[in-house]
């Protein structure tokens, strides 16, 4: 019963690990997308909601493109970060999200 209880806690973390990075990475995009914004104001962004959510180890790969996708312009942001094991610790594994956002026109 331990071990199930165990299992369950982990996926529950991993989740929500991956929940916080996706909505980090979607809001990124956002403000990378705002006509008077960066891609570079984009990365700093989803940096810093990273480090306020979780830890600032799974902000350190953060790239922001931006590219067309079905004839629109769109920023994307992406983020890899380690999969936490056991705990808020564990290197064992890499998750990869993703955040789009539609670049505005000045």
């Amino acid at each position: 019963m331990t071990l199930v209880f165990a299992g369950v806690l982990q996926l529950t973390l991993a989740l929500h690990v991956r929940n916080t990075l996706v909505d980090c990475a979607a809001e990124g995009a956002r403000y990378a997308a705002l006509a008077d914004r960066s891609p570079e104001d984009g990365a700093a962004r989803t940096r810093a909601l990273i480090g306020l959510s979780l830890a600032t180890g799974f902000a350190d790969d953060v790239t922001v493109v931006e590219t067309t996708i079905d004839g629109l312009a769109v920023v994307e942001v992406r983020v890899t970060a380690p999969l936490p094991v056991a705990g808020l610790l564990g290197p064992a594994g890499t998750l990869t999200v993703t955040g789009h956002a539609l670049e505005e026109l000045p």
